[in-house]
């Protein structure tokens, strides 16, 4: 039995209609930089100062401090507008899977390549909180941890946040490959989920225990059983 699940935000728990991918392309394709599908895929689920830095440098345009946080600031106006325009929403039966968890006694965390900037108006558009009562019992961003996936920083700190102590029995998912990555460093299980950008194939490649089509899954895994 899982005694806890941590997930990611957008593409996972989130649908924000692409806004992030779309947002992170432009801001850095607005300093000049040229930004291959790939390289973009590669850095989705990081920290997003972290992402834009690796894609201007592959861009070949210097990425110093000051273009660095230019180029952030423009991503989260960019993510603002877009937000405004197509409001972010659960993806479907995510609240009910939350439900039929908890009531089997798993705390449930999100984790998210976002700082605290992005993802704390992003979680009230949702009316989604944390705390005794609440449908989450924590939310993890980059700005509480010294480094964002693929490190298991997230993931652990949901951890502590949530009193979990045993890795074993901690479920993470996310949708992209960093998000395995991560769950594989933490030493939890580690579940991939199609519902963002890769397909099962492309998540399968990479080391995992479970690709799901999404979270709503993964109340039927044996692990979340009761």
């Amino acid at each position: 039995m899982i005694d806890l699940v941590a997930l990611d935000m957008a593409g996972t728990t989130i649908d924000d209609h692409g806004a992030v991918y779309v947002a992170l392309r432009r801001a850095v394709e607005e300093t000049g930089a040229a930004v291959a599908a790939q390289d973009l895929q590669h850095w989705m689920g990081t920290d997003k100062v972290e992402a834009i830095t690796a894609l201007m440098r592959l861009g070949r345009i210097e990425a110093d401090e000051k273009a660095v946080a230019a180029a952030f600031r423009r991503f989260r106006a960019l993510l603002d507008e877009f937000y405004l325009e197509s409001p972010p929403v659960a993806l479907p039966g995510v609240e009910d899977a939350f439900a039929t968890l908890r009531d089997r006694g798993v705390r449930i965390a999100l984790t998210t390549g976002f700082d605290d900037s992005v993802a704390v108006p992003l979680l009230a558009s949702l009316g989604w909180k944390a705390g005794p009562g609440e449908l989450l019992d924590a939310v993890v961003t980059t700005s509480q941890v010294r480094a964002g996936r693929p490190a298991p920083y997230l993931i652990h700190h949901a951890m502590e946040l949530t009193g979990v102590a045993d890795v074993r029995r901690v479920l993470a998912a996310g949708d992209t490959i960093v998000d395995l990555q991560a769950a594989c460093n933490a030493g939890v299980i580690a579940v991939g989920v199609t519902t963002g950008a890769l397909s099962r194939e492309d998540l399968e490649r990479h080391p995992h225990d479970y690709v799901l089509d999404g979270v709503v899954d993964i109340p039927e895994l044996e692990e979340a059983r009761v």
